[in-house]
This record gives C-alpha cells, structure tokens and sequence, in this order.
C-alpha cells in the first residue's frame, strides 16, 4: 500500500467513524427531548449535541457526496433518495394511523415526517450542487450562506419540504463537498488536538452553567426569525452568529474522532439503517409512556446508554441484510422494469 492510498485510508476512516458517533448522538438527543425541560442536565447535553451534530452531519453528506455528484451514478442517488423518501414517508405515516391512531392524520409528501426531512434536504442539496458545480468552491459557499441568512425572513413554511432546513443547513454540505478532505488534514495528534477535545468539553460545561440563553430553534433551523419572536430587518446577524457557534463547536468535536480503522468504522458504513430505522424505535418508546416514570436526573445517563445500545444494534450487518431490499433497492432493476412496461405498453 502506498503512501496516498494509506493517507486516504485512514481519510475515509475518520469520516465513517464520524458518522457513526454523529447517529449516535442524534438517538441520544431524540431520547433526551421529552426530558429537557424537566431536568438541567439533560438539557444542557440536548444543547451541546445540537451545537454540532446537525452541521456536522451535513457536512459528512457533502464530503461523501463527492464519490457521485453528477452523471449516471448522480441520477441513481437521487432516484434512491426519493424512494427512500416516498416509501419511509409513507410506513411512518401508516404507523400512526395502525399503531398510534393519530388524529386527522393525512399522508402527505410536502411535509416530511420528523426525522426525514434529512432526505428531502439532502436530494435538494444534491440539486443545489449539480446546478453549481461550474462554479469556484468560494463562490458556492458564499451564496450558500447567504441562501441560509435570507431564508430566515422568507414567510414560508419551514417544514414544507423541509424548505428552512435546506437552505440553513447548505453551507454545511458545501464545506463536506469542496473542503472535506483539506479541514480533515488538519485534525492531527498533539497537543493541538487535546486542548481542542478540552475545550469541547468545557463547551459543554458552559452551556451547564447557563451561559448558553438560546432557543433550541436556531439550532433546528426550522423557524423563521418572526417565528423565533426576532421581527427585526438585521435578525440574519444572528444567523451568522449560529453559523459561527456551531463551526466552532463542530471543529472542536472532531477532536474527538479517531481516525484508525475499527469496528466503530464498519458500522459507520450502516448509519443510513441507524437513521431511517430508529425513528420507529423512539415513536414506540415515547407512546409507551415509559417517560412519565422518569422522576429524576438519575436516569439521564441510564437514557442516554439505551440510545447508544439501539444504535450499535441498528448498525449491526444483521439488520442490513434484513431490510436492505426495503433501505436500499436496486434502483438498476426497477429502471429496468419500468423501460419493459413502456416497450410493451408501446
């Protein structure tokens, strides 16, 4: 093995690495969620993970996406997003009405379901990327963080397709796809990278104390600034401000990657079955009421180990073989089929 093929290596390692620690901490907030405004702590963890895990998530996409921007291996990821999109949108919808009974419950593929607005954003973002690509990176990344402040103010409906989303959360995708590889070449060993672990972790301890006086909305990207009770012409600033916080915590948690290869990697690799499947998990979980027995702090940390258990079960390659057909078709064969019902029907 040569030197490049080394370096790239442990390259694509720190990034599979980084995405299985990212889902993890997305089931740890989801089982915080209902418990943050009864108990400090759980509320200031909910906080720190928010800072940084969204942006950081995105921002893996965008570097990943670099193996398939445009062409036919472009098209086929777009084609299995939307499916993906179209098939899970529509079991979580039928869970509510069979299991939940949800009233006045309506299928709908304008509004995503909770956690699936990651898909609808992420096959917008592929969108906004290919109609770019001519562009210079600065270029790109510029209009997108302009796209992100200006969405603020737009009176629209955040959740429609995931719309506020999208746009908050480009100039994160923009950064994977053109500056991925060149900020990972910066997280070394040393003590650079101790003190930045250190100071993550007094992030943390900061937002404990309180210093940290935000709504949990600027963090989602969801709300518009009226939403988020800001009317005023310059309230992008502090969209700008957001975008820098959680730059800063982003890089200061990526101390805390490894970069070698291990088993923390091969379930990097199945993420995609952590995230579509757990929502399931967390539904049954919440309805089962389990939450209102929860009457002190204590159990925060008995919580938290469930989530982190769930997503190393969700990774495992067990799951992948049983729901691969459902998570993953081939969009090859269903091409295929679709070209014969047109030879026939012509």
């Amino acid at each position: 093995m040569n030197n490049r093929t080394g370096i790239r290596g442990d390259q694509e390692s720190f990034f599979y690495n980084l995405r299985f620690m990212l889902i993890v901490c997305v089931l740890v907030g989801n089982a915080l969620e209902p418990l943050i405004t009864r108990f400090a702590g759980a509320e200031a963890l909910f906080l720190w993970i928010y800072t940084f895990h969204m942006p950081l998530f995105v921002w893996v996409t965008g570097y990943f996406a670099r193996h398939a921007p445009q062409g036919a291996s472009g098209r086929k990821v777009l084609k299995q997003i939307a499916l993906q999109y179209v098939l899970f949108q529509s079991l979580y919808a039928l869970m509510d009405v069979t299991v939940f009974h949800t009233p006045h419950m309506k299928l709908s593929f304008f509004a995503p379901y909770l956690l699936l607005w990651f898909l609808a954003s992420h096959f917008c973002w592929r969108l906004l990327l290919r109609a770019t690509l001519s562009w210079k990176p600065i270029y790109r990344l510029i209009a997108s963080i302009l796209l992100g402040v200006v969405a603020g103010y737009l009176p629209v409906d955040g959740f429609w397709l995931s719309f506020s989303r999208t746009f908050v959360f480009l100039p994160f995708f923009m950064i994977g796809y053109d500056y991925g590889a060149s900020i990972r070449s910066y997280v070394r060993t040393g003590w650079g990278r101790h003190a930045a672990a250190i100071l993550s972790a007094g992030l943390l301890i900061w937002i404990g104390l309180g210093g940290l006086q935000i709504s949990t909305g600027w963090l989602m990207g969801s709300m518009t600034y009226a939403e988020l009770g800001h009317h005023e012409w310059y309230a992008g600033i502090y969209r700008l401000a957001i975008y820098a916080l959680e730059m800063i915590s982003g890089a200061l948690f990526l101390a805390w990657v490894p970069s070698l290869t291990s088993r923390l990697t091969d379930m990097g690799r199945r993420t995609l079955y952590v995230f579509l499947l757990h929502g399931f998990l967390v539904r049954l979980v919440i309805w089962s009421g389990v939450y209102n027995y929860i009457e002190s702090g204590l159990y925060v940390p008995v919580i938290i180990a469930i989530a982190v258990m769930f997503a190393v079960l969700l990774a495992q390659p067990v799951v992948l073989h049983a729901f691969r057909p459902v998570i993953e078709p081939d969009i090859s064969r269903f091409s295929l089929h679709r070209r014969e019902i047109f030879k026939r029907s012509a």
